[in-house]
């Protein structure tokens, strides 16, 4: 299995485990037996895309080719969207003199 896959089927595990689904129930919830499912996330078969959509799309994902010189950015605007509301305040200063301007 090359780390591409392995990167995919990781992926696919990390979002059913976030939704706090098991196997058992996800794999019955997309129809396919647990132990199927146990393969795909472990990369021990080779996943067709029609499954690999039919997975992802069950767990609000979406698959999609990006050309190889634009992913940095996909990647950094994936990272900015799933920062908790917290992140983002950590981001901002506490306070801002009167007057100061954000250029200095």
């Amino acid at each position: 299995m090359t780390y591409s896959i392995q990167a995919l089927t990781d992926a696919l595990k990390r979002a059913r485990e976030k939704k706090g689904l098991s196997q058992r129930a996800f794999a019955q919830s997309i129809g396919v037996p647990q132990s199927r499912l146990s393969r795909i996330e472990s990369g021990a078969v080779d996943l067709r895309a029609s499954s690999l959509l039919s997975i992802a799309r069950a767990l609000d994902l979406e698959v999609m080719l990006v050309p190889r010189q634009y992913v940095p950015v996909v990647r950094g605007l994936a990272r900015k969207v799933g920062q908790s509301s917290a992140d983002y305040e950590a981001q901002r200063p506490l306070y801002q003199l009167d007057g100061e301007d954000d250029d200095a």
